[in-house]
């Protein structure tokens, strides 16, 4: 409890510390960045520390921590000191905003750290490694930090957020796995924050193009006044808690719907099931059948397996599709999660860009960019700390940010050949920006990436994106068809189709394009790839082309979205009809941001990028995750738009519909915290801190990782076993370097085995060994400090345990738990 209000209060306190700055940058906005001001300062806070460090010009302490935030500090107050009129006045003037957003943000926070405390397990999955990070950033006096998996080397990852929860955590003084629970928390509240302040300040745009009627009485329209403030809940709700329609999916197969007894053999039988093909859901539900709650085994893990990929043998590939809420619910701290309210910050610096916000001039190299060097300089902090956070965000963002730009200047200057130059002039330079800002981070990392390849034999089948996706696709397929029959927002549907079918069909022709480069490039691997497959280059071509055929649904659905996107987005002029934007309303930006969404949704039909998984599972997961994060804002506003504009008929159908489509999206989150936290009656009460449970299930084990956290830093030698087990615990609990932690992890994270050599052999060795000048000579080689024995290394491997007894000093035993030091 306590740690739960030390870090309210740190962040509350950072927020209106920031908000100065935030409001000059957000000009443009309605709150003026009032509801991201605490993304943004922990974003500026967090890059000002990290540079420090890395620069040697701080600490990996308190010192420098407070230091990093005297800067933010000072740039707030020498931002607003002139502002100082106009921000008491915005106060003043917008109470009802500032309480609505206080509450939700606490109510947030609280909320999931309720959840967090009824459930605060980190085994299992990536939260291990997510802890190693917390811990090993923690350890480090300096930056780069130092990889708890790999002595000697510094981490090779995006990390940004771990040192953004190392901070918080040494402030407040928690422990990491008390930190890791309340970061997750305060991800969760953050992310609510700030899609409540987008959809807020789109629906606070007033223009006439927003507003199409159907059946709308116009004394009644003329006299509604707008509420932003509750219809901006439906951001949260949409982007954090509605889920995919997996769980009705799950009650109604539970419950036997479809299942048919053959009265002759007593089996049960489904056509449906079995066409709908979705793993567990296609094998027969326990007998007999029952309805909730769910008690199929690891249930609620399915509804992020949705998508099913086979290979042309049958042979089944999982695909992973997460969404916010199964994250949350998982308790993970993955790089994805914790780019969730960076990201929304990115999309409040378009939404601002896109209004006009940073209206003015910043000359670069005799190149002028439209927009002042404050806007520009925040924009490349922001697109660079995403790419710091979680790499695959920045194209996302950085696509989002310029089209937003280009948007702007055509309606300044309308379209041609020159908002081509302003798309470029201002790519180029915010690219290398946003790059250089970071630029120590890129000189340790490497990447498993390896280009793009081309994606024939997976396409998705359209039920399984309608499970998936479906949730967000009728609310805006809603708003689309409202766009349309009101008959005011004129369209293009000439260039809307041109544009969707032509960029399909780009893909489509960079699937065979990249194919047939390969097949020269890499002739062996495509030939050997090819046999794995029984077939030759012709017949695999046929094959797969006729399964995309067949699986056409999901096609017809994307372009269903994209063409109408594009043919609102861009307007035709009646004189020459080329294409303009007729207003800078916030449906041309909620229309830009479903044609991006559709984007990253339909590209793995076509490629993915390469990297050690061999197949699109990584890509989609990737893509899918930022897809959701804009198709949630884009269904809220949409649900919003037509929940304030629609009269008659067409408002008692839409709030039907929309009734339904929340009650089924909110079956995930309910049933789902029942399952995890038993409902919500912990076996062991309630607790953030993970360490709780290490202590109860092994006393002699936790003793050992209380004494090493206060032991001078070393290198540790632990058993070395396979990811995603009960190894390299000691290095994830203390942030002491081990020789080797996850194998296969290390390999991701640096694209390479080579630097774990032998590693692995030698640590067996290492204990195996009864001659003690083998065992020294490996001790000197890795540097190792600390040999500990435990449970764990008795069983996994043969112990001679000898050796050490005579040659070196036993620092800390206990039970069966004993730990020497080498010399």
């Amino acid at each position: 409890m306590t740690a739960f209000f030390a870090w309210y209060i740190i962040i509350t306190l950072l927020g209106w510390l920031t908000f100065p700055l935030a409001y000059a940058l957000f000009p443009a906005l309605k709150d003026r960045g009032y509801t991201v001001a605490r993304a943004a300062g922990l974003l500026i806070w967090g890059y000002a520390f990290w540079l420090l460090a890395s620069l040697g010009a701080a600490q990996n302490d308190v010192g420098g921590i407070l230091f990093a935030l005297a800067i933010l500090v000072g740039l707030s107050i020498w931002t607003g000191i002139s502002r100082k009129a106009e921000i008491e006045d915005f106060l003043q003037s917008n109470r009802s905003l500032i309480i609505t957003a206080e509450v939700l943000f606490f109510a947030a926070f609280a909320f999931l750290a309720f959840v967090r405390s009824a459930n605060p397990d980190l085994t299992g999955t990536e939260r291990p490694m997510e802890l190693a990070f917390i811990n090993g950033i923690l350890r480090s006096p300096t930056f780069p930090p130092q990889d708890p998996w790999l002595s000697g080397y510094a981490i090779s990852y995006y990390y940004f957020g771990y040192v953004m929860t190392a901070m918080l955590a040494r402030l407040s003084g928690i422990n990491g796995s008390t930190a890791h629970n309340l970061m997750t928390s305060l991800i969760f509240a953050l992310g609510a924050i700030g899609s409540y302040g987008i959809l807020y300040n789109l629906l606070s745009i007033n223009t006439r193009s927003d507003s199409p009627n159907i059946d709308v009485d116009e004394n009644q329209a003329a006299k509604q006044t707008p509420r932003p403030h509750g219809f901006a809940l439906l951001a949260p709700l949409f982007l954090l808690l509605i889920s995919n329609f997996g769980t009705l999916l799950e009650i109604l197969h539970q419950g036997g719907v479809f299942w048919v007894k053959d009265p002759e053999t007593g089996q049960y039988s489904s056509r449906f099931w079995t066409w709908l093909d979705m793993q567990e859901l296609s094998q027969v539900p326990a007998i007999p059948f029952h309805w909730p709650p769910l008690d199929r085994y690891l249930w609620w893990w399915r509804s992020s397996r949705v998508i099913q990929d086979y290979d042309m043998l049958g042979g089944h590939r999982e695909v992973i599709d997460e969404f916010p809420f199964f994250s949350f619910l998982l308790g993970d701290l993955h790089p994805h999660v914790l780019a969730i309210p960076f990201g929304l910050l990115a999309i409040s610096v378009a939404l601002n860009l896109f209004l006009g916000g940073w209206r003015g001039g910043t000359n670069l190299f005799g190149v002028r960019l439209h927009i002042n060097t404050r806007g520009f300089l925040f924009a490349a902090l922001v697109l660079g700390g995403l790419a710091f956070l979680n790499t695959w965000d920045i194209l996302v963002a950085a696509a989002l940010i310029v089209s937003a730009y280009v948007f702007w200047r055509a309606h300044e200057e309308g379209w041609d050949w020159y908002r081509l130059e302003d798309l470029f002039m201002l790519a180029i330079p915010l690219g290398i920006l946003s790059l250089l800002l970071y630029f120590p981070f890129y000189l340790g990392f490497s990447s498993q990436a390896g280009g793009v390849l081309p994606n024939f034999m997976y396409p998705t089948r359209g039920v399984h994106l309608w499970v998936m996706w479906g949730t967000l696709l009728i609310p805006i397929f809603g708003y689309l068809l409202y766009l349309w029959r009101g008959e005011k927002v004129p369209s293009n549907w000439k260039l809307g189709f041109s544009l969707g079918l032509g960029f399909t069909f780009l893909l489509f022709l960079a699937t065979f394009v990249i194919g047939w480069i390969g097949s020269i490039v890499e002739k062996d691997f495509v030939e050997y790839f090819l046999s794995t497959q029984g077939m030759n280059a012709a017949q695999y071509i046929s094959a797969t082309s006729l399964r995309r055929l067949t699986y056409i649904g999901s096609l017809i659905t994307l372009l269903a979205v994209l063409i109408p996107s594009l043919s609102f987005l861009f307007t035709s002029q009646a004189a020459n009809d080329e294409p303009v934007v007729n207003s800078l309303s916030s449906t041309k930006f909620i229309l830009l941001i479903i044609t991006l969404g559709s984007v990253l949704v339909l590209a793995p039909e076509f490629v993915y990028l390469r990297d050690q998984f061999g197949y699109r599972i990584n890509t989609v997961f990737k893509f899918y995750y930022q897809a959701w994060m804009l198709w949630s804002l884009a269904a809220a506003f949409g649900a919003a738009m037509l929940l304030q504009n629609l009269r008659g008929t067409a408002n008692i159908v839409f709030r039907v519909v929309i009734g339904m489509v929340i009650f089924v999206g909110l079956l995930y989150p309910i049933f789902g915290l029942i399952t995890k936290t038993n409902n919500f009656k912990p076996w062991f009460g309630f607790t953030l801190d993970d360490f709780d449970r290490v202590k109860r299930e092994n006393p002699d084990e936790a003793a050992a990782i209380e004494f090493l956290l206060t032991a001078p830093d070393g290198v540790i030698a632990e058993a070395i076993g396979d990811g995603y087990s009960g190894y390299a615990r000691i290095s994830m609990l203390t942030g002491m370097q081990t020789v080797l932690g996850w194998p296969g992890h290390e390999a991701q994270w640096r694209g390479t085995s080579e630097p774990q050599g032998s590693r692995r052999e030698d640590i067996a060795r290492l204990y195996a060994t009864s001659r003690w000048e083998e065992a020294k000579s490996i001790i000197e080689q890795y540097n190792i400090r600390y040999i500990y024995i435990g449970t764990l290394e008795r069983v996994s491997m043969p112990v001679n345990e000898e050796k050490f007894q005579l040659y070196l000093t036993p620092v800390f035993q206990q039970g069966g738990v004993v730990i020497y030091e080498a010399p």
